[in-house]
Protein backbone atom coordinates (compact mmCIF):
# COMPACT_ATOMS: atom_id res chain seq x y z
CA UNK A 1 0.00 0.00 0.00
CA UNK A 2 1.63 3.40 -0.74
CA UNK A 3 1.37 5.84 1.98
CA UNK A 4 0.68 9.61 0.61
CA UNK A 5 3.08 11.85 3.03
CA UNK A 6 2.18 15.74 2.58
CA UNK A 7 4.88 17.35 3.55
CA UNK A 8 7.36 16.02 1.03
CA UNK A 9 4.59 16.00 -1.78
CA UNK A 10 4.24 20.02 -1.28
CA UNK A 11 8.05 20.10 -1.57
CA UNK A 12 7.75 18.41 -4.52
CA UNK A 13 5.47 20.69 -5.78
CA UNK A 14 7.41 23.78 -4.69
CA UNK A 15 10.28 22.66 -5.97
CA UNK A 16 8.47 22.44 -9.56
CA UNK A 17 7.05 25.77 -9.77
CA UNK A 18 10.73 26.91 -10.20
CA UNK A 19 12.67 23.86 -12.50
CA UNK A 20 11.22 21.17 -13.79
CA UNK A 21 14.09 19.07 -12.89
CA UNK A 22 14.41 17.70 -9.38
CA UNK A 23 17.09 15.31 -7.63
CA UNK A 24 15.53 13.37 -4.80
CA UNK A 25 18.04 12.12 -2.62
CA UNK A 26 18.98 9.84 0.07
CA UNK A 27 20.13 6.98 1.74
CA UNK A 28 19.13 4.04 0.16
CA UNK A 29 15.50 2.06 1.23
CA UNK A 30 14.78 6.04 3.29
CA UNK A 31 11.42 5.99 0.89
CA UNK A 32 12.30 7.63 -2.37
CA UNK A 33 10.58 5.25 -4.86
CA UNK A 34 7.52 4.49 -2.48
CA UNK A 35 7.48 8.68 -2.18
CA UNK A 36 7.52 8.58 -6.06
CA UNK A 37 5.28 6.25 -7.08
CA UNK A 38 2.58 8.24 -4.43
CA UNK A 39 2.85 11.31 -6.79
CA UNK A 40 -0.41 11.22 -8.72
CA UNK A 41 -0.46 11.64 -12.40
CA UNK A 42 3.39 10.64 -12.76
CA UNK A 43 4.78 8.03 -15.36
CA UNK A 44 6.87 5.45 -13.20
CA UNK A 45 10.18 4.43 -14.73
CA UNK A 46 12.36 2.06 -12.94
CA UNK A 47 16.31 2.16 -14.96
CA UNK A 48 17.31 -0.86 -13.75
CA UNK A 49 15.01 -2.37 -15.75
CA UNK A 50 16.11 -3.08 -19.41
CA UNK A 51 13.34 -2.18 -21.72
CA UNK A 52 13.17 1.30 -19.52
CA UNK A 53 17.21 1.82 -20.54
CA UNK A 54 16.05 1.05 -24.24
CA UNK A 55 12.99 3.75 -24.18
CA UNK A 56 15.50 6.55 -23.02
CA UNK A 57 18.24 5.78 -25.10
CA UNK A 58 17.83 8.49 -27.69
CA UNK A 59 16.73 11.21 -25.10
CA UNK A 60 15.27 13.72 -27.36
CA UNK A 61 12.97 11.18 -28.74
CA UNK A 62 11.82 10.10 -25.76
CA UNK A 63 11.47 13.80 -24.04
CA UNK A 64 9.21 14.33 -27.04
CA UNK A 65 7.05 11.57 -26.39
CA UNK A 66 6.22 12.89 -22.91
CA UNK A 67 5.40 16.49 -23.55
CA UNK A 68 2.98 17.53 -20.85
CA UNK A 69 4.08 14.84 -18.49
CA UNK A 70 5.64 14.10 -15.16
CA UNK A 71 8.19 11.26 -15.27
CA UNK A 72 9.86 9.38 -12.49
CA UNK A 73 13.03 8.58 -13.41
CA UNK A 74 14.38 5.88 -10.50
CA UNK A 75 17.56 4.69 -10.43
CA UNK A 76 18.60 6.80 -13.23
CA UNK A 77 22.55 6.25 -12.53
CA UNK A 78 21.76 2.92 -14.48
CA UNK A 79 21.50 4.62 -17.73
CA UNK A 80 24.35 5.36 -19.72
CA UNK A 81 24.58 9.00 -19.63
CA UNK A 82 21.78 10.32 -17.17
CA UNK A 83 22.86 13.68 -16.78
CA UNK A 84 22.58 14.36 -21.08
CA UNK A 85 19.14 13.10 -20.87
CA UNK A 86 18.01 15.81 -17.55
CA UNK A 87 20.08 18.94 -19.41
CA UNK A 88 18.21 18.64 -22.42
CA UNK A 89 14.96 18.25 -20.47
CA UNK A 90 15.69 21.22 -18.79
CA UNK A 91 17.40 23.14 -21.76
CA UNK A 92 14.36 22.02 -24.40
CA UNK A 93 11.45 20.38 -22.78
CA UNK A 94 10.62 22.77 -20.23
CA UNK A 95 6.70 21.31 -19.82
CA UNK A 96 8.26 18.17 -19.19
CA UNK A 97 8.84 17.12 -15.20
CA UNK A 98 10.97 15.02 -14.29
CA UNK A 99 11.89 13.71 -10.44
CA UNK A 100 15.07 11.21 -10.59
CA UNK A 101 16.61 9.47 -8.09
CA UNK A 102 19.98 7.33 -7.98
CA UNK A 103 22.74 7.00 -6.29
CA UNK A 104 24.20 9.16 -4.26
CA UNK A 105 27.24 9.18 -5.31
CA UNK A 106 26.18 10.72 -8.73
CA UNK A 107 24.92 13.53 -7.11
CA UNK A 108 28.24 13.73 -5.74
CA UNK A 109 30.01 13.44 -8.82
CA UNK A 110 31.55 16.53 -10.57
CA UNK A 111 30.43 15.96 -13.97
CA UNK A 112 26.58 15.40 -12.24
CA UNK A 113 27.14 18.93 -10.56
CA UNK A 114 28.36 21.22 -13.47
CA UNK A 115 26.19 19.29 -16.45
CA UNK A 116 23.24 20.61 -14.18
CA UNK A 117 23.98 23.55 -12.27
CA UNK A 118 20.94 25.99 -11.73
CA UNK A 119 19.15 23.66 -14.03
CA UNK A 120 17.62 21.44 -10.91
CA UNK A 121 16.22 21.35 -7.51
CA UNK A 122 17.53 18.95 -5.00
CA UNK A 123 15.39 17.68 -2.01
CA UNK A 124 16.79 15.44 0.46
CA UNK A 125 14.50 12.74 1.76
CA UNK A 126 15.37 12.01 5.38
CA UNK A 127 14.14 9.34 8.03
CA UNK A 128 10.81 9.93 9.15
CA UNK A 129 9.95 13.00 10.60
CA UNK A 130 7.76 13.44 14.14
CA UNK A 131 4.48 14.21 12.42
CA UNK A 132 4.62 11.64 9.82
CA UNK A 133 4.45 8.62 12.56
CA UNK A 134 1.32 8.98 13.02
CA UNK A 135 0.42 8.15 8.89
CA UNK A 136 2.29 4.91 9.06
CA UNK A 137 0.59 3.97 12.45
CA UNK A 138 2.71 4.59 15.48
CA UNK A 139 2.99 7.33 17.38
CA UNK A 140 5.59 5.98 20.03
CA UNK A 141 8.74 7.94 20.45
CA UNK A 142 10.77 5.41 21.79
CA UNK A 143 9.67 3.07 19.04
CA UNK A 144 10.72 5.73 16.64
CA UNK A 145 14.43 5.31 18.19
CA UNK A 146 15.13 2.05 18.25
CA UNK A 147 13.69 1.07 14.97
CA UNK A 148 14.47 4.45 13.14
CA UNK A 149 12.74 6.51 10.37
CA UNK A 150 12.92 3.88 7.24
CA UNK A 151 9.35 3.37 6.49
CA UNK A 152 9.23 -0.40 6.06
CA UNK A 153 11.95 -0.40 9.31
CA UNK A 154 9.68 1.44 11.41
CA UNK A 155 6.38 -0.56 10.54
CA UNK A 156 8.05 -3.69 10.98
CA UNK A 157 6.59 -5.68 13.59
CA UNK A 158 9.82 -6.68 15.64
CA UNK A 159 13.41 -4.89 15.78
CA UNK A 160 14.37 -5.75 12.04
CA UNK A 161 18.32 -6.63 12.79
CA UNK A 162 18.73 -8.37 9.92
CA UNK A 163 17.55 -5.73 7.76
CA UNK A 164 19.80 -3.13 9.79
CA UNK A 165 22.44 -5.81 8.78
CA UNK A 166 21.65 -6.47 5.15
CA UNK A 167 21.19 -2.37 4.46
CA UNK A 168 24.86 -2.51 5.81
CA UNK A 169 25.75 -4.96 3.36
CA UNK A 170 24.01 -3.58 -0.02
CA UNK A 171 25.24 -0.38 1.05
CA UNK A 172 29.12 -1.48 0.55
CA UNK A 173 28.39 -3.74 -2.65
CA UNK A 174 25.96 -0.83 -4.32
CA UNK A 175 27.28 2.57 -2.84
CA UNK A 176 30.95 2.35 -1.92
CA UNK A 177 32.66 -1.08 -3.69
CA UNK A 178 32.67 0.68 -7.33
CA UNK A 179 32.43 4.28 -6.59
CA UNK A 180 35.21 4.85 -3.76
CA UNK A 181 38.53 3.54 -3.60
CA UNK A 182 38.26 3.45 0.05
CA UNK A 183 40.81 0.25 0.09
CA UNK A 184 39.91 -2.90 2.59
CA UNK A 185 36.40 -3.49 3.34
CA UNK A 186 37.36 -4.15 7.01
CA UNK A 187 38.63 -1.07 7.86
CA UNK A 188 35.51 1.03 6.24
CA UNK A 189 33.17 -1.08 8.04
CA UNK A 190 34.23 -1.30 11.39
CA UNK A 191 35.01 2.87 11.10
CA UNK A 192 31.49 3.21 9.95
CA UNK A 193 30.20 1.15 13.04
CA UNK A 194 32.32 2.87 15.63
CA UNK A 195 31.19 6.06 14.16
CA UNK A 196 27.28 4.96 14.22
CA UNK A 197 28.21 3.58 17.98
CA UNK A 198 29.73 7.42 19.18
CA UNK A 199 27.36 9.06 17.09
CA UNK A 200 26.51 12.33 18.75
CA UNK A 201 29.87 13.18 20.04
CA UNK A 202 32.71 15.21 19.13
CA UNK A 203 35.24 13.37 16.15
CA UNK A 204 38.44 13.00 16.52
CA UNK A 205 40.50 11.28 13.48
CA UNK A 206 43.11 9.58 15.74
CA UNK A 207 40.68 7.85 18.18
CA UNK A 208 39.40 5.85 15.53
CA UNK A 209 42.66 4.82 13.26
CA UNK A 210 44.45 2.10 15.56
CA UNK A 211 40.90 -0.02 16.07
CA UNK A 212 40.51 0.21 12.22
CA UNK A 213 43.84 -0.33 11.32
CA UNK A 214 44.47 2.84 8.96
CA UNK A 215 46.38 6.15 8.96
CA UNK A 216 44.50 9.31 10.64
CA UNK A 217 44.37 10.35 7.01
CA UNK A 218 42.47 7.52 5.34
CA UNK A 219 40.03 8.20 8.63
CA UNK A 220 39.31 11.69 7.34
CA UNK A 221 39.07 10.33 3.69
CA UNK A 222 36.36 7.80 5.12
CA UNK A 223 34.53 10.25 6.88
CA UNK A 224 34.18 12.43 3.61
CA UNK A 225 32.80 9.24 1.87
CA UNK A 226 30.37 8.76 4.71
CA UNK A 227 29.37 12.43 4.79
CA UNK A 228 28.52 12.30 1.00
CA UNK A 229 26.61 9.66 1.05
CA UNK A 230 24.53 10.89 4.07
CA UNK A 231 25.10 8.37 6.52
CA UNK A 232 26.35 10.45 8.66
CA UNK A 233 26.03 14.23 8.97
CA UNK A 234 29.05 16.23 10.31
CA UNK A 235 28.34 19.49 12.23
CA UNK A 236 30.69 21.19 12.47
CA UNK A 237 31.56 24.56 15.20
CA UNK A 238 30.03 27.96 14.94
CA UNK A 239 32.82 30.51 15.05
CA UNK A 240 33.67 33.77 14.38
CA UNK A 241 37.47 32.33 15.39
CA UNK A 242 36.61 34.65 18.58
CA UNK A 243 39.90 33.13 21.22
CA UNK A 244 37.55 31.13 23.35
CA UNK A 245 35.37 29.27 20.42
CA UNK A 246 36.38 25.93 19.94
CA UNK A 247 36.89 26.55 16.07
CA UNK A 248 38.23 22.89 14.46
CA UNK A 249 36.56 19.83 16.06
CA UNK A 250 33.56 18.82 14.43
CA UNK A 251 30.65 16.69 15.97
CA UNK A 252 29.16 13.74 14.05
CA UNK A 253 25.96 11.92 14.30
CA UNK A 254 24.70 8.95 12.50
CA UNK A 255 21.91 9.43 9.86
CA UNK A 256 19.34 7.50 11.98
CA UNK A 257 18.76 6.69 15.62
CA UNK A 258 17.27 2.87 14.63
CA UNK A 259 21.50 2.24 13.09
CA UNK A 260 22.63 4.45 16.17
CA UNK A 261 21.08 1.71 18.21
CA UNK A 262 21.89 -1.32 16.38
CA UNK A 263 25.66 -0.33 16.36
CA UNK A 264 25.90 0.01 20.11
CA UNK A 265 23.79 -3.27 20.49
CA UNK A 266 20.25 -1.53 22.20
CA UNK A 267 17.54 -3.75 21.82
CA UNK A 268 15.79 -1.97 24.90
CA UNK A 269 16.03 1.55 25.79
CA UNK A 270 16.51 2.88 28.95
CA UNK A 271 15.62 6.18 30.43
CA UNK A 272 19.57 7.68 30.11
CA UNK A 273 19.24 6.65 26.52
CA UNK A 274 16.45 8.95 25.29
CA UNK A 275 18.14 12.54 25.66
CA UNK A 276 20.95 11.59 22.87
CA UNK A 277 18.47 9.87 20.54
CA UNK A 278 16.14 12.68 21.05
CA UNK A 279 19.03 15.01 19.87
CA UNK A 280 19.52 12.82 16.44
CA UNK A 281 15.78 13.39 15.88
CA UNK A 282 15.66 16.94 16.69
CA UNK A 283 18.44 16.81 13.89
CA UNK A 284 16.63 14.90 11.41
CA UNK A 285 13.89 17.33 11.71
CA UNK A 286 16.27 20.26 11.19
CA UNK A 287 17.47 18.73 8.17
CA UNK A 288 14.09 18.03 6.91
CA UNK A 289 12.71 21.84 7.11
CA UNK A 290 15.65 23.06 6.10
CA UNK A 291 17.05 20.81 3.95
CA UNK A 292 21.02 21.49 2.40
CA UNK A 293 21.16 24.81 4.79
CA UNK A 294 23.66 24.48 7.28
CA UNK A 295 23.48 23.88 10.75
CA UNK A 296 26.54 24.46 13.42
CA UNK A 297 27.04 23.60 17.50
CA UNK A 298 29.29 25.85 19.37
CA UNK A 299 31.15 25.46 22.71
CA UNK A 300 33.66 27.26 24.16
CA UNK A 301 37.03 26.48 25.76
CA UNK A 302 35.25 26.57 29.32
CA UNK A 303 32.96 23.71 28.53
CA UNK A 304 29.76 25.89 27.67
CA UNK A 305 28.18 24.46 24.54
CA UNK A 306 25.03 25.05 22.49
CA UNK A 307 23.35 21.70 20.48
CA UNK A 308 22.89 23.20 17.16
CA UNK A 309 23.05 26.76 16.09
CA UNK A 310 21.10 28.32 12.75
CA UNK A 311 22.04 31.36 11.21
CA UNK A 312 19.25 32.69 8.86
CA UNK A 313 20.13 33.77 5.31
CA UNK A 314 20.08 37.75 5.18
CA UNK A 315 20.22 38.31 8.84
CA UNK A 316 22.23 38.74 11.27
CA UNK A 317 20.48 37.13 14.12
CA UNK A 318 22.04 33.48 15.54
CA UNK A 319 19.25 30.61 16.67
CA UNK A 320 20.82 28.78 19.45
CA UNK A 321 18.55 25.48 19.95
CA UNK A 322 18.67 23.11 22.89
CA UNK A 323 17.45 19.60 22.99
CA UNK A 324 16.01 18.35 26.37
CA UNK A 325 13.91 15.50 25.56
CA UNK A 326 11.81 16.18 28.58
CA UNK A 327 10.20 19.74 30.15
CA UNK A 328 8.64 18.71 32.72
CA UNK A 329 9.80 20.28 36.35
CA UNK A 330 11.32 16.52 37.77
CA UNK A 331 13.25 16.77 34.65
CA UNK A 332 14.24 20.21 33.89
CA UNK A 333 14.61 21.46 37.77
CA UNK A 334 15.91 24.89 38.47
CA UNK A 335 19.55 23.33 38.12
CA UNK A 336 19.17 22.28 34.54
CA UNK A 337 17.61 25.15 33.80
CA UNK A 338 20.44 27.63 35.11
CA UNK A 339 22.60 25.17 33.18
CA UNK A 340 21.27 25.69 30.05
CA UNK A 341 20.99 29.34 30.79
CA UNK A 342 24.57 29.65 31.74
CA UNK A 343 25.36 27.87 28.47
CA UNK A 344 23.49 30.06 26.29
CA UNK A 345 24.52 33.41 28.57
CA UNK A 346 27.96 32.40 27.29
CA UNK A 347 26.92 32.04 23.56
CA UNK A 348 25.04 35.45 23.70
CA UNK A 349 27.71 37.04 25.14
CA UNK A 350 29.53 36.76 21.31
CA UNK A 351 26.57 36.67 19.66
CA UNK A 352 23.52 38.86 21.52
CA UNK A 353 21.19 38.79 18.78
CA UNK A 354 18.73 35.53 18.09
CA UNK A 355 16.29 33.60 19.88
CA UNK A 356 17.07 30.79 22.30
CA UNK A 357 15.32 27.64 21.83
CA UNK A 358 14.97 24.50 24.09
CA UNK A 359 12.82 21.28 21.93
CA UNK A 360 11.60 19.15 23.93
CA UNK A 361 9.05 15.86 23.62
CA UNK A 362 6.72 16.72 25.73
CA UNK A 363 5.89 20.61 25.35
CA UNK A 364 2.19 20.48 23.37
CA UNK A 365 1.71 24.64 23.39
CA UNK A 366 5.07 26.68 23.17
CA UNK A 367 5.75 28.62 26.31
CA UNK A 368 8.57 31.13 27.59
CA UNK A 369 10.80 30.73 30.63
CA UNK A 370 12.94 33.61 31.78
CA UNK A 371 16.48 32.51 33.76
CA UNK A 372 18.55 35.63 35.11
CA UNK A 373 18.53 37.79 31.91
CA UNK A 374 18.19 35.19 29.23
CA UNK A 375 14.76 34.29 27.75
CA UNK A 376 14.28 30.86 26.72
CA UNK A 377 11.21 29.42 24.32
CA UNK A 378 10.37 25.75 24.99
CA UNK A 379 8.56 24.22 22.03
CA UNK A 380 8.06 20.86 20.73
CA UNK A 381 8.48 19.47 16.95
CA UNK A 382 5.25 20.22 16.14
CA UNK A 383 5.82 23.82 16.69
CA UNK A 384 9.64 23.86 15.69
CA UNK A 385 8.77 23.65 11.68
CA UNK A 386 6.13 26.93 12.19
CA UNK A 387 9.16 28.56 14.00
CA UNK A 388 11.93 27.62 11.66
CA UNK A 389 9.34 28.89 8.18
CA UNK A 390 8.31 31.85 10.45
CA UNK A 391 12.08 32.85 11.34
CA UNK A 392 13.09 32.40 7.41
CA UNK A 393 10.04 34.81 5.86
CA UNK A 394 12.10 37.34 8.59
CA UNK A 395 15.03 37.02 7.44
Amino acid sequence: MIIKRPFWLNLIEEAWKSRNIIWLMGVRRVGKTSLCKSIDDALYLDCERPRTRQMVQDPEAFLESMHGKRVILDEIHRLDNPSELLKICADHYPDVQIIATGSSTLGASAKFKDTLTGRKKEIWLTPLLEHEMAIFGNTDIAHRFLFGGFPSFFTSKHLPEADFSEWNDAYWAKDIQDMFSVGKRYSFEKFTELLLAYSGGQFEATKFAAPCEVTRQTIANYLAVLEETFVVHVIRPYTTHKPTEIIMAPKVYGFDTGFACYAKGWRELRKEDMGLLWEHVVLNELHGFMQLQPIHYWRDKRGHEVDFVISPRGTTSVIAIECKFSSASDHIGQSMLTAIAKNLQAFRANYPDGDNIVVAHDVDMPYVRRVDNITITFIGLKDLQKYLASSSQKA
